[in-house]
């Protein structure tokens, strides 16, 4: 009987595998293009303007591209301070949010109500630029990189996603914790953080991917090309068709006839997806321990 009741578990109804087939053809049509650029990026350049938008294998093989995208004197420097910044300020990010979502999720917080509404209406209610950018002006951060890493420290959205996972932890393993002289800093620290990895890795995750995606503050904040970030210097090519800052000007006359021009903005997305396709594992891996510690208890 158990192995009968385990074969029907086992078979797919006809919802299952059409539902399957559509999330598949749903993953084809995202993975495909991102396949598409990669390997046009790796293709011969004197092939790769031949290549149709579903080629998943590149035309040739050739590493020129990002030859001259890593040799590029701008690039590094702005692939350093992007990730300085994502690094620096995503800590920012998660020591506020956790601290201020752990305080406002505390049964005995006075003016809950009234700080909530507050920031739920700050939060709907964006100030704007020219607001944000006096203010900026006004502490004096123009010029530097703490203006963009400073203006986001918190997002109120991510913070009621954070309070949601404080809010699962029981009441009564804190209250237990304070009565055995736990203050509420090694309450955070030692006991809600690590009952909900699952949440700081959600939104490490989202605070990761907003900061190093950022690039409208940091070309209006940040004026010092050597303070830069990788986004600025990949819109400056990819949307406005800047070759000579990405081929620089010495040697756009020596490629200027070999190159695949769409080839190389290929070599440089990919340069600038990597990093954050790089931070997925780790993030998976808290899902995964959440998901079986849940299954172990159940």
């Amino acid at each position: 009987m158990k192995k009968g009741s385990l074969e029907r578990r086992r078979t797919f109804s006809v919802g299952q595998f059409i539902l399957t087939a559509l999330m598949l053809l749903l993953a084809a049509t995202m993975l495909v293009p991102i396949l598409n650029i990669v390997a046009n990026s790796f293709s011969d350049p004197m092939k790769s303007p031949g290549m149709s938008g579903l080629r998943i294998i590149p035309d040739g093989f050739s590493l020129l591209n990002y030859q001259i995208v890593l040799s590029n004197t701008t690039i590094l420097p702005a692939l350093f301070n992007s990730v300085k910044i994502t690094v620096v300020g995503t800590a920012i990010n998660i020591l506020l949010t956790t601290m201020a979502a752990y305080t406002l999720t505390r049964p005995k917080l006075l003016f809950k109500r009234t700080i909530m509404v507050f920031l739920i209406i700050m939060m709907l209610f964006d100030p704007g630029t020219v607001p944000e950018y006096l203010t900026i002006k006004q502490l004096g951060l123009m010029g530097s990189q703490w203006s963009v890493i400073l203006v986001t420290a918190v997002s109120v959205y991510y913070l009621i996603i954070m309070m949601r996972y404080f809010q699962a932890v029981p009441q009564e393993i804190c209250e237990s914790a304070l009565m055995d002289g736990a203050g509420h800093m090694r309450l955070l620290f030692s006991i809600m953080i690590p009952l909900a990895k699952a949440g700081i890795a959600t939104i490490t995750m989202f605070y990761a991917i907003v900061r190093w995606n950022e690039y409208f503050r940091a070309g209006i904040y940040i004026t010092k090309n050597s303070q830069t970030t990788l986004q600025v210097i990949l819109r400056q090519y990819v949307v406005s068709n800047d070759t000579a800052t990405l081929i620089g000007d010495k040697n756009i006359g020596k490629y200027v006839n070999i190159l695949d021009f769409n080839a190389l903005k290929n070599a440089t997305i990919v340069v600038a997806i990597v990093p954050v396709l790089i931070l997925y594992p780790f993030v998976l891996k808290y899902y995964t321990k959440d998901v079986l510690a849940g299954s172990v208890k159940g």
